[in-house]
């Protein structure tokens, strides 16, 4: 049962006919918490304290924020966990792709086959079915482009033989190994909170969709200046196309990342978030990039070298505190076909994050940051500067050459 966005998010203590769904999608989804199944209990309605166990345990195992909460993200994946490879036939739809755990399973083996060298993002897309083409010429089945019994069967035969060579990553190697040290021309996308559609926690005082978005709009226009700067491509996601810098001059804004993105293989994405915490005492910063929550494996190298330089840049240049950059399963990390990284700017809860994020110098050297991260990612060892030190003099030397 998919939500409907009209229909609240489903939380602790209501009492509501979808949480009888939901504790079947759980159990479906592999969830094993006692007194789960309808059948178990009195009310099967009530969301109850068992519930609540079960949904956070599903999204700490998805890498989601663990609040108990089934919110757009929690419901696409517990959708998506429906599935395992092999219980429906798999096929291009280009009007309502499929998706789900099937299909990444589907993508994660053809990958290490060779056959798929895009993201696993669980979307039956044209490259994915290409693969799936190709897959089948190999195997000597039909080249349907249809997954059906007698090509999982194939494929299963196989499956011994696949090894862990991660070749879904070769792209973003090869990307970094064909690129320059310059950022000039490189398309760099910034996308603000409210453009990135981000849930606000449950927890956040009422203005906080609203100020985190001014926070990051700012800091987004910044950066956007400085790496115009420089030379490089870069475009803003915004509902309205008016932005301004501090000059009062537009700035480029596009509709959505793929606009901006189209084909190039240079593109990089960078979402700009402010975070929220029960304790005022939460502090620091923080950046995310596409990969399992185990470190078992990175999707996107890419993505998690810029977020590593990022966030160290942010640290040195702010002095706030490090907490560190993780892999996440997020939907906007692996729906871009372009490396994409998450920025958690600092903590709207905290008294001394939110006093920070108000001082206009402040956000000047979080938008340096993001340009002097990324500028680092492209440099050779022998090029590169200690953290925090590099100016624009520097990056006008690389991208001169």
């Amino acid at each position: 049962m998919k939500l409907d966005d009209t229909e609240p998010m489903l939380r602790r203590t209501m009492t509501n006919r979808r949480v009888v769904g939901l504790r079947e999608r759980l159990l479906r989804a592999g969830v094993t918490v006692a007194y789960l199944a309808p059948q178990d209990v009195n009310n099967p309605s009530y969301f109850d304290d068992h519930v609540d166990a079960a949904v956070r345990a599903f999204q700490q195992e998805r890498g989601l924020i663990v609040d108990g909460l089934v919110g757009p993200e929690t419901d696409r994946c517990l959708n998506e966990a429906q599935y395992a490879l092999g219980d429906r036939p798999l096929y291009l739809d280009e009007d309502r792709p499929m998706r789900g755990d099937d299909v990444t399973r589907l993508q994660h083996n053809l990958s290490r086959l060779g056959f798929y060298y895009g993201h696993l993002n669980g979307v039956f897309t044209r490259s994915t079915h290409h693969a799936v083409l190709e897959l089948q010429q190999s195997l000597g089945v039909a080249d349907t482009g249809v997954v059906d019994l007698d090509t999982i069967a194939a494929l299963a035969r196989i499956n011994k033989n696949i090894t862990s060579s991660k070749a879904f990553s070769l792209r973003d190697y090869h990307r970094l190994e064909r690129a320059t040290s310059a950022l000039r021309g490189r398309s760099v996308v910034l996308v603000p909170s409210r453009a990135a559609g981000q849930q606000p926690p449950a927890s956040a005082a009422p203005d906080f969709a609203a100020h985190a978005d001014e926070v990051t709009t700012d800091v987004a226009v910044l950066a956007f200046g400085l790496l115009q700067e420089i030379g490089a491509d870069p475009a803003i996601v915004a509902p309205e196309p008016t932005l301004r810098d501090r000059r009062g001059e537009l700035v480029r804004c596009v509709s959505s990342v793929h606009e901006a993105t189209g084909d190039r293989p240079d593109s990089v994405v960078v979402s700009l978030h402010c975070d929220w915490n029960e304790s005022p005492a939460a502090t620091g910063l923080a950046s995310y990039y596409w990969g399992e929550q185990d470190h078992s494996e990175v999707y996107s190298p890419i993505g998690e070298r810029a977020a590593g330089l990022v966030l160290r840049e942010m640290v040195a240049r702010t002095g706030a505190l490090d907490l560190g950059s993780h892999a996440r399963q997020w939907e906007l990390l692996r729906t871009h076909d372009a490396p994409t990284v998450w920025l958690d700017l600092g903590y709207l809860s905290s008294a001394t994050d939110r006093a920070a994020l108000a001082d206009p110098e402040h956000r000047s050297h979080l938008a340096e940051a993001i340009v002097f991260g990324l500028q680092r990612m492209f440099l050779l060892a022998e090029d590169d500067v200690p953290t925090g030190t590099m100016r624009l003099d520097d990056v006008a030397e690389f991208n001169g050459r």
